[in-house]
């Protein structure tokens, strides 16, 4: 197990507003500096038993975060239930709003993309030329394109210090067999935002249904962003 170090993040990385602890793989995809070595390894270990990983979002900062927010609660971009159906906002209450967006997208400011160490993957050389990457719990069930990637990694990525912080559904977040979060960062992460962390950054941001969120931050803050699960090693 890597050793957890105690200076990783500072309050404005851990919540999307210095990308300085960033380093940018291409013009869209940018990593925690200290995860880089092992998602090399894990990807090269990958590559010999036929998975090419690509990630397919890694760090997003506050105000691109706040943008998909934003969208979604006005309904200029979609909001799915459970089942994968979208939801008609205009017969919600924002509470329920809220709650929806919520199983899907994480608060401004609380989104674990904020801190570099969390990704989304999948393998390049799988997705059938004909298909876009959804990133939905189908791709990575049996008979989805990506179940023996999944597989793999159930069996291989804790040995690089990557865990899955949303492995199954906990009454919060759906599960995101593609999401994948470096443990000696997020760790420390964890335990460095807390709720007058994310109180300080939305109560001067233009986010949509701010009465709502202020108001169930101590329920949102236990059940979306400390109920997640843990690494496990052997």
């Amino acid at each position: 197990m890597t050793k957890i170090l105690s200076d990783v993040l500072s309050n404005h990385q851990i919540t999307g507003h210095d990308e300085s602890h960033i380093i940018w793989l291409d013009d869209c995809t940018g990593i925690h500096q200290q995860a880089l070595p092992a998602w090399k390894a894990m990807s090269e270990e990958a590559k010999l038993a036929g998975f090419e990983l690509k990630i397919a979002s890694g760090y997003r900062g506050f105000d691109r975060q706040l943008t998909i927010w934003n969208r979604k609660f006005s309904g200029q971009q979609a909001i799915k239930n459970q089942q994968g159906e979208i939801l008609d906002i205009n017969t919600m209450t924002e509470h329920e709003i809220v709650k929806s967006i919520l199983y899907f997208s994480a608060l401004p400011g609380a989104s674990r993309h904020h801190w570099g160490c969390d990704i989304d993957i999948y393998a390049k050389n799988l997705l059938p030329d004909n298909q876009k990457l959804q990133l939905e719990p189908w791709e990575f069930a049996e008979n989805g394109p990506f179940y023996s990637l999944s597989q793999w990694l159930t069996d291989n990525a804790s040995r690089f210090d990557f865990y899955f912080p949303y492995d199954k559904f906990r009454g919060g977040v759906a599960i995101e067999p593609w999401h994948l979060s470096y443990w000696p960062i997020a760790k420390c992460a964890e335990e460095i935002l807390t709720i007058a962390c994310i109180n300080s950054v939305l109560s001067n941001a233009k986010i949509l249904g701010k009465s709502e969120i202020m108001l169930e931050l101590p329920n949102i803050y236990r059940s979306y962003i400390q109920n997640v699960g843990r690494i496990h090693y052997g």
